[in-house]
């Protein structure tokens, strides 16, 4: 039976996971191309909704694979399926699945702390980037923005599943608990002496980004924790989070090269 009503119990009840409160456990997956990449990460799907013009473009092999991999698969019209998604131009398919946070990060030479991240796009690019360098897990302060937010998912280009993240209470605490253990931790700071590209990333390493318009927090500029600038040209404002991240990471990738 297609489900042609917004009032639908299940349509109701996906649509409250477009608010934080309601994703605890939660994911909202919007698109064939989140859904495949959930599934080749191996999530199960509680329940796809889809439309017949969308299910008459996919092949047999990911259909059936789509139903074995489900609890529930539900035929939507069109109405029904823009109202499940935040995005104004949805391919055709909504699914939601079930994840567990993670109480601990699989850290062993590599990781990246986001303090006050607050743009859902910023912190989804930053993800894709630190997996395709190697970032073995992200933590993130409390006061971040929520790292299930579906904005973040698309804009991780399905790299969300393959990067391990914790929210952490007490950001800087654990940052001293890391380097306690021994970890370099990375902050930038416009008046540093050391330009990014001196440091030695070959360490165990734990690279630290706040605010897209404050920083870091003051407490975070510790004088025991290793700070670094970007040079660039005069008058110019500040490199946006995520390409500053992603230009600090490139330089550890190229310190660790690999073949």
């Amino acid at each position: 039976m297609i489900i042609t009503s917004r009032q639908n119990q299940l349509v109701r009840s996906i649509r409250k996971l477009h608010h934080r409160k309601y994703r605890q456990g939660h994911l909202l997956l919007e698109g064939t191309h989140l859904i495949q990449e959930a599934l080749a990460s191996g999530y199960h799907l509680s329940v796809v909704c889809y439309t017949s013009a969308w299910q008459a473009k996919q092949s047999p092999t990911f259909w059936q694979r789509l139903l074995h991999r489900s609890d529930r698969a539900v035929e939507v019209s069109e109405e029904v399926l823009a109202a499940l998604c935040t995005t104004t131009t949805p391919d055709g398919v909504v699914a939601v699945a079930d994840y567990t946070p993670l109480p601990t990060l699989p850290l062993q030479s590599l990781g990246l702390c986001l303090v006050t991240l607050q743009d859902p796009g910023n912190l989804g690019t930053i993800i894709r980037t630190a997996a395709a360098v190697g970032v073995e897990g992200l933590l993130l302060s409390a006061d971040c923005v929520d790292m299930t937010h579906p904005k973040v998912l698309r804009a991780s280009a399905g790299q969300w599943f393959r990067l391990p993240m914790q929210t952490v209470t007490d950001g800087l605490a654990t940052l001293k608990t890391y380097q306690a253990q021994g970890w370099q931790i990375v902050v930038t700071r416009p008046t540093a002496p050391l330009i990014y590209w001196q440091a030695d990333f070959c360490q165990p390493t734990l690279l630290v980004m706040g605010n897209e318009g404050q920083g870091l927090p003051p407490a975070y500029q510790d004088a025991s924790f290793t700070a670094l600038r970007i040079p660039q040209e005069p008058n110019v404002e500040s490199l946006n989070v995520a390409i500053a991240t992603a230009v600090l990471l490139y330089e550890v990738y190229r310190q660790r090269w690999r073949d």
